[in-house]
């Protein structure tokens, strides 16, 4: 029988977690280095040692602007990438130190939902094979109980069991969506990346979805990383912010606090791009500047560049990550005498 679960252990933490990627030189690149050209290896610090502790039955929201990362630590949290530095435990127990068996069950209870329903489904594959296929791999159900089991899994998420023997094209991008998250619960997880899970849907059909991962949440003690950025979305079905810029994260804390009360300059400039449906007049001033390439990075706080309270210290050393109140942590100088 196996033990309870200790409460006070996180379902899932990342410690020091880091990840880059290298762009080698090709051929005519090292030919040019050796006619005299100065050429060199790129490489992206697309995540920059981020600690992150996610407890069971939460739903921590992701946000970020477009390239700081957020996908790629999803990616690293589910175990698609490899690490380049730092390490992932479940249940406090180091996944790379458990045997090859042992690795395979537990990594199966960490699965992701991809941005685009159309593109993360095999258009060869109908349903029954895109659900139903990766159950029976791993030994989740015996094949002679594939047809039941995805009609099971279809219902679930909404889905006329009928349809399995259709292929993705004929559903349209809600539905797709379903899929992609009966795909998911197929293997029986128990956390969940969604990754802009809703992005491309019509807002009204967001909606539904976003009502979707609550219901599931509950009826299966389901654990969420809810990447997205749209910050009315994860202000709805998050517990938890984390702010991302830049592969950093630069502020986390309770929803409600962080939409209260932001703290560091990126989230209170995000904050202030969000739409409201008060009648008063509010004057938009957008973040200025772009965010940097992270193949060059700017020294210091990154955010720097943009930052309208930016001191000389910014610019030389990066602010550490503290704990600024209860459960309120950023990195941000402001926060010092």
């Amino acid at each position: 029988m196996t033990p309870p679960a200790d409460p006070t252990v996180p379902l899932l933490e990342l410690k020091g977690v880091s990840k880059r990627f290298v762009r080698t030189l090709d051929l005519a690149a090292r030919i040019a280095n050796i006619a005299g050209a100065d050429l060199s290896e790129e490489i992206v610090q697309a995540v920059t040692r981020v600690d992150l502790a996610i407890a069971e039955g939460e739903v921590v929201g992701l946000v970020g602007e477009s390239g700081c990362g957020k996908s790629t630590l999803g990616r690293l949290a589910v175990g698609l990438l490899p690490l380049s530095e730092g390490e992932r435990l479940w249940r406090g127990q180091r996944l790379d130190a458990l045997e090859s068996a042992a690795a395979r069950e537990q990594q199966l209870k960490l699965q992701m939902i991809f941005q685009d329903p159309h593109a993360s489904l095999n258009p060869r594959m109908n349903v029954l094979d895109i659900v139903g296929e990766a159950p029976v791999a791993h030994r989740v159900i015996a094949a002679r109980q594939q047809i039941e089991y995805v009609g099971l899994q279809l219902n679930r998420v909404g889905l006329d069991p009928t349809l399995m023997r259709r292929y993705p094209h004929q559903f349209s991008g809600g539905q797709r969506a379903r899929i992609g998250i009966a795909r998911a619960l197929a293997v029986k997880p128990e956390f969940l990346v969604c990754d802009e899970s809703i992005a491309a849907l019509d807002v009204s059909i967001q909606a539904q979805v976003l009502n979707l991962f609550m219901d599931l949440r509950v009826a299966l003690n389901l654990t969420y990383l809810f990447i997205s950025h749209d910050l009315g979305v994860v202000r709805h079905i998050s517990n938890r912010v984390l702010i991302m810029y830049l592969g950093h994260i630069v502020e986390s804390g309770p929803t409600e606090e962080i939409f209260a009360s932001p703290n560091h300059p990126y989230t209170r400039a995000l904050l202030a791009e969000v739409g409201t449906l008060e009648p008063k007049k509010k004057t938009f001033v957008p973040i200025r500047g772009e965010i940097p390439s992270p193949i060059a990075p700017p020294s210091g706080c990154h955010f720097h560049p943009r930052c309208p309270h930016a001191m000389d210290r910014c610019r030389e050393v990066a602010p550490e990550f503290k704990e600024i109140a209860p459960g309120r942590w950023s990195a941000c100088y402001l926060n010092e005498p």
